[in-house]
């Protein structure tokens, strides 16, 4: 069966208010926000395009006190900000229905990008990083089936040093999230 979200189109709060809310986290959250650009004028154009659709809705499941919450979200309402998709944001703790819908290899994983038509039905998702930044975690989940093994903190704390080495410093990874989404929203 596909998966729908209509049950919570409506229900979430909007990017302001998300950051009007925010307790914790919220100066990095600003400054990932101001860091944004645009990775080539040719992605910007094509955010700026999908104001001519009125058939698009984008919920995205987060929660402040998430990493890569404060780190991918920022890019995420950067590009989307120009492209006039309703977008709303479900604080995961208020909607864990929903996010056990959209479960990361198992796991709760934030942030997920949600896009839906008007009807709610999904049309795809991203997250909860960008692709080359999540494989260290792929392989480390596949590698690491029992969380009771002698060494499986050890090698997941190694996991999150390579995840963060893959962030880098700068905000040069936003231009992998503007480009995964774009590749996304192209596909339907």
């Amino acid at each position: 069966m596909a998966k729908s979200v209509a049950n919570v189109l409506g229900k979430g709060i909007s990017p302001q208010q998300f950051l009007d809310g925010m307790n914790k986290n919220k100066e990095q959250f600003v400054a990932w926000m101001e860091a944004f650009q645009w990775p080539t004028a040719e992605d910007r154009e094509y955010f700026e395009s999908l104001n001519n659709r009125d058939d698009l809705r984008c919920l995205i499941l987060m929660a402040e006190w998430c990493g890569d919450v404060v780190r991918n979200v920022p890019a995420v309402f950067g590009a989307l900000e120009v492209s006039g998709i309703p977008t709303e944001v479900l604080i995961m703790e208020e909607h864990l229905d929903t996010m056990d819908e959209f479960l990361t290899m198992g796991g709760r994983s934030i942030p997920v990008v949600i896009f839906a038509d008007t009807g709610g039905a999904v049309l795809g998702t991203w997250g909860p990083r960008p692709a080359h930044v999540q494989e260290p975690m792929i392989a480390f989940k596949r590698d690491n089936p029992d969380r009771e093994a002698a060494d499986y903190q050890d090698n997941l704390a190694k996991t999150r040093q390579e995840i963060m080495a893959r962030y880098g410093e700068g905000p040069g990874y936003q231009a992998f999230i503007v480009q995964e989404l774009r590749k996304l929203l192209e596909s339907f």
